[in-house]
């Protein structure tokens, strides 16, 4: 298991190795992605997208 920072966003992600490794999964704490908040913005492809908690603590990602 690894722990990587993105830089830019300071996001802490952990590598989580599987029995195939060439399928690496990253595994990422909501918690820690939107630092004590209720959203964040996304950026895939140059393209942002909306990522909150809903009053039910329900997730959803909006473009």
């Amino acid at each position: 298991m690894t722990t990587v920072t993105d830089k830019r966003t300071f996001a802490t992600a952990t590598v989580v190795d599987t029995s195939h490794p060439q399928h690496e999964q990253v595994r990422v704490l909501v918690s820690e992605l939107l630092r004590g908040g209720r959203e964040a913005i996304l950026e895939h492809s140059g393209q942002d997208y909306r990522l909150r908690i809903t009053q039910n603590g329900k997730l959803i990602l909006t473009k």
